[in-house]
């Protein structure tokens, strides 16, 4: 049986991985800035319906995240050792090799339903302070900026881990979450 930190150890796991986290979390931050903005041009009047609104999206983007990646990776999984299996003309079912695999698909599908989760739920936490000491308009700007905040986040790593400049590769995912708050103005309303 491969160990977490083991499964962890190797490069195209993480390589994976990260690519399903960023991509997913990158996804449900545009989707939560969407619903901040959508909401406050909507008329919606408290915090707590925005939120329950983006916890929504939140669902449906992690369970999507989760469920896409475990079927998308069976499948590739099984193809991969299909090729082994006729390369060495013997069956690998139930053995450490299928069982790299299933680990790895696992932590693969785990990564992807976690990426949209902190990218809605961290822009919608401004809204938990809507009424005490923010008002709706302060709320929906905070969010934005958490938002592009964290696809800064997102771009600046993918940025470090190429070794390109990680501000440049940061002000490029940020500016996403600008045009799509932009994009929202003019939508009929």
């Amino acid at each position: 049986m491969n160990s977490i930190g083991d499964l962890l150890e190797d490069d195209e796991v993480r390589s994976i991985s990260r690519r399903y986290f960023i991509s997913n979390g990158f996804d449900g931050t545009l989707t939560s800035i969407g619903v901040v903005v959508g909401a406050y041009l909507s008329g919606i009047s408290d915090g707590l319906t925005v939120i329950t609104i983006g916890l929504g999206a939140a669902v449906g983007l992690g369970t999507s995240g989760v469920w896409s990646v475990w079927e998308i990776e069976r499948a590739e999984k099984q193809a991969e050792l299909l090729v082994i299996e006729r390369a060495m003309l013997t069956d690998l079912e139930e053995t450490a090799v299928q069982q790299r695999r299933v680990g790895a698909r696992k932590i693969n599908a785990v990564a992807s339903g976690i990426g949209p989760l902190i990218g809605i739920l961290l822009p919608l936490s401004p809204f938990l302070a809507e009424g005490i000491v923010l008002s709706m308009l302060e709320a929906t700007l905070v969010a934005i900026a958490v938002g592009v905040g964290v696809l800064f986040v997102f771009g600046a790593y993918l940025g470090s881990i190429s070794k390109q400049n990680w501000i440049v590769a940061g002000i490029r995912m940020g500016l996403a979450g600008i045009v799509v708050a932009f994009l929202n103005l003019f939508l009929p309303g």
